[in-house]
């Protein structure tokens, strides 16, 4: 709270300390006779307040002890946790029970709290001051939708001068960048009723889902999923419209008004995570630009008869007569959307293991595409699902029967694929060098950081240039031995971070 003077700044704090305490004990005594379904968010609330640490920030000056005793106020055990205590970095700290502060000047410029969501503004600014202010709660942060001021002296009629100045914008044609929290509600609202008219538009019928009772609404819940999920386009607009109805709903949070739209709210929260949990887990490395669909996207699928942990999934262990019939006399989208889940994650590991499956990957998102264009139905769609899992569980076998592991497959792949011909004998002759090459590697070159060092990169070019040179038959002539060591050299750059790291080793 940024309060007109220091004076000002203890009364406050004293005055909510007296307040927050009186309204504690109306919670506690509300929640001895409250209903079961209320008890969990009193209960949440009173933790919030009795954990909640406040502290005064305020500069030092002379005579000021007695100064503030003549106003009646005490500034010396402020003063003293100023002194001892680090406040900055605990009030940084977004598990540190300091949660509110009382200044003045002191923080409002210069002073970077990220997790910062609300400010109480009681001193009249202006210009630069105003800006930096507002700014300090205007920082994304994970959780925190929209930064809340409380505007107590009017001094946001200044806001438009100071966004001429410091804005670098046009203020006359632009949104600007603080609204109304009324023209908030007003949005939420247009977009709950957008929402629950498409859901409408494809026969889901919100009012019945929400009054209904256990395993009716699980039944409602998963009829509606199985209704959104028809089509990938359909799925991402249902999706992007829950995440829009989210965002601005928790950007209103804790104003009384929410209160109006928490039924619809969390009916489509919860379809849009049944729908999210069908989803394949993504490639953090491919998408940590966008941390934000990182969060939407990144819930792991429900697996078929697989262990528990989602990072491994044995296709082999799949009962597909038994899924088969589950798709038959179940939800034919939900099952074939939790079935290409699956293979998506699994067909994404085992590329990464081994670079020749990629036509396994093509072949699937070819499948993809042709459902969503309309040329297979679902139960086309779902039949050429199981058969490509049953080719994936074949690939996985083929190491067993050659006596590789599955890194040693990945190289013999490599050099095998898609030329030169072998005979049986050679083919054993590429296994042997297959086994030797990894073992050098590992003994003696794929070093800690092996990647960001120059001479380590040249000596295990060297390296496998060399044992291939030396044990690889008659077959390969210049042309396929280049090659086969520019794709071998990638595929070892991508799979091995050196000192015994690998995506082997992690999988």
């Amino acid at each position: 709270m940024v309060c007109i003077d220091k004076a000002t700044a203890v009364k406050m704090h004293d005055k909510v300390r007296v307040y927050w305490d009186k309204h504690r004990k109306e919670l506690e005594a509300e929640l001895a006779t409250a209903s079961a379904e209320d008890k969990p968010v009193l209960e949440a609330q009173i933790d919030v307040m009795k954990t909640t640490d406040m502290a005064v920030v305020v500069s030092q000056s002379q005579n000021e002890i007695a100064e503030l005793e003549a106003k009646g106020l005490d500034i010396r055990p402020h003063r003293k946790r100023i002194v001892e205590e680090d406040l900055d970095e605990k009030f940084k700290d977004d598990k540190d029970p300091l949660r509110l502060v009382f200044v003045c000047a002191m923080w409002i410029t210069g002073f970077d709290v990220p997790s910062c969501s609300t400010i109480y503004l009681d001193k009249p600014m202006k210009n630069h001051t105003l800006m930096q202010t507002i700014a300090r709660a205007n920082r994304n942060y994970p959780g925190k939708e929209a930064g809340f001021i409380v505007d107590y002296v009017g001094v946001f009629r200044n806001l438009q001068n100071a966004l001429a100045i410091y804005g670098g914008g046009n203020t006359e044609t632009e949104e600007p960048p603080i609204r109304d929290k009324s023209d908030l509600v007003e949005y939420l609202r247009h977009l709950v009723a957008v929402t629950v008219a498409y859901l409408a538009e494809r026969k889901i019928d919100a009012a019945a889902i929400k009054q209904a009772q256990g395993l009716e609404k699980v039944a409602l819940l998963a009829d509606a999923v199985e209704a959104l999920i028809e089509t990938d386009e359909a799925k991402r607009e249902y999706l992007a419209k829950a995440r829009a109805v989210s965002r601005v709903y928790k950007a209103i949070l804790p104003d009384p008004a929410s209160s109006e739209f928490s039924p619809d709210v969390v009916l489509i929260s919860v379809l849009a995570e049944r729908i999210r949990s069908m989803m394949p887990k993504p490639d953090i490395k491919a998408i940590m630009q966008d941390v934000e669909d990182l969060l939407d996207r990144s819930v792991a699928p429900i697996p078929y008869e697989t262990p528990d942990d989602p990072e491994v999934i044995d296709i082999s262990q799949i009962d597909f007569d038994k899924l088969r019939e589950k798709f038959d006399t179940g939800k034919k989208r939900t099952e074939a959307e939790r079935l290409r889940a699956l293979l998506n994650q699994k067909l994404t590991a085992m590329v990464a293991r081994n670079p020749t499956r990629t036509d396994f990957l093509e072949r699937f998102q070819n499948l993809i595409d042709s459902y969503n264009s309309g040329s297979h139905n679902i139960e086309a769609f779902f039949k050429a699902l199981v058969k490509l899992a049953e080719d994936l569980s074949e690939e996985e076998q083929q190491a067993v029967r050659e006596g590789l592991s599955e890194e040693e497959k990945a190289v013999f792949d490599i050099l095998t694929k898609p030329e030169p011909e072998l005979s049986e004998k050679e083919r054993d002759q590429v296994k042997a060098v297959c086994r030797d090459l990894l073992q050098a590697l590992k003994d003696e070159k794929l070093v800690i950081d092996w990647t960001k060092k120059e001479k380590a990169r040249g000596a295990v070019r060297q390296a496998i240039e060399v044992i291939l040179d030396g044990g690889l038959p008659d077959a390969y002539d210049e042309a396929v031995f280049n090659a086969k060591c520019d794709t071998l050299y990638r595929h070892v750059f991508d799979a091995y971070q050196g000192g015994g790291e690998s995506i082997y080793a992690a999988a």
